[in-house]
């Protein structure tokens, strides 16, 4: 970030993130149903434990198997139990351009305060083929809008340099890092010539892209300790490196166990063990295997959450 907020000054007026922001699961019934009654206790506890925004609608909370009007549905409740007490970051990603800007005005419409777009899946597009897609999707809404970039589901990168190009049009303002590339923030702000808002997808490696210059997470393992993520990115923006650090080492365990197996089958059975929601998933995903129950129970242990 080119500058700190000062008192009083919201993350949505500066147009920045920083700290732990939460890529939120969809809970689910055991029928398979989305339980918004869940829902909002999970939205509650985020915001009682410090999150910085919340992110509904992505790949943790399932997207690709929602309903169109399922999809709508999760953003309009997140945007009415979060009642601007933190932002509202809407995933609106698609491999359909069309499809992505339809998401992207519903999220408008309902009164999300910025969106979250993936990199196209399966379709493979060239940069320049990204480079439309995106300016599309800006170009449909006033919001500001975060570009996901994650070749481990997109195949694709959304390379430094496109970011520059695309960093040109006034409503696209960040991206999530899901590389693991650390020096990505470093080439990115030598490519896009305006302060480019720079969060990581990445839970296991946050405090390494926080010191290349990075401003915060979109995470995953927030969902099960919100606290505890809070926690390290507030001890980094306070300038106690070595607690963040001490904290970001006792959460690896539980990082490493929440990516043994495709997202959010791991979250999502955490969850389940500490009577948040049910494990519920929808198919192609299924429960996660013996080993890896056992690691994510050994985690949670070790966090004193499990006896």
């Amino acid at each position: 970030m080119e500058r700190m907020m000062s008192r009083g000054e919201t993350m949505v007026e500066t147009g920045m993130y920083q700290g732990s922001l939460t890529a939120l699961i969809t809970p689910m019934d055991t029928d398979g149903r989305i339980d918004f009654g869940v829902a909002t206790k999970l939205i509650e506890r985020q915001i009682k434990a410090g999150t910085s925004g919340l992110v509904p609608a992505g790949t943790t909370g399932e997207s690709p198997t929602l309903s169109h009007e399922e999809h709508g549905q999760i953003i309009a409740h997140c945007v009415e139990t979060s009642n601007g007490r933190v932002p509202v970051m809407a995933g609106a990603g698609s491999n359909s351009t069309s499809e992505a800007v339809q998401m992207a005005k519903h999220a408008h419409c309902v009164g999300a305060n910025s969106l979250l777009v993936v990199v196209p899946y399966y379709n493979k597009p060239t940069q320049e083929g990204l480079y439309r897609h995106f300016m599309a999707i800006a170009d449909a809404t006033p919001l500001p809008m975060y570009l996901y970039c994650i070749p481990g589901r997109s195949v694709v990168d959304l390379t430094p340099e496109t970011l520059g190009r695309l960093g040109e049009h006034p409503n696209i303002v960040g991206v999530k890092d899901a590389t693991a590339n650390m020096a990505r923030p470093i080439a990115v702000r030598r490519h896009v010539k305006k302060p480019l808002n720079q969060l990581s997808g990445d839970d296991n490696t946050v405090v390494s892209f926080l010191a290349a210059g990075g401003d915060g997470c979109i995470g995953v393992t927030s969902n099960v300790v919100p606290d505890l993520c809070a926690q390290m990115h507030a001890a980094w923006n306070e300038g106690r490196v070595k607690d963040a650090i001490a904290l970001q080492d006792r959460l690896s365990p539980l990082h490493d166990a929440m990516f043994m197996e495709s997202n959010p089958g791991p979250v999502k059975y955490a969850m389940s063990r500490l009577g948040l929601c049910t494990a519920t998933l929808r198919l192609p995903l299924v429960e996660p295997q013996d080993a890896t129950r056992k690691a994510i129970d050994a985690a949670l242990r070790s966090l004193d959450l499990l006896d």
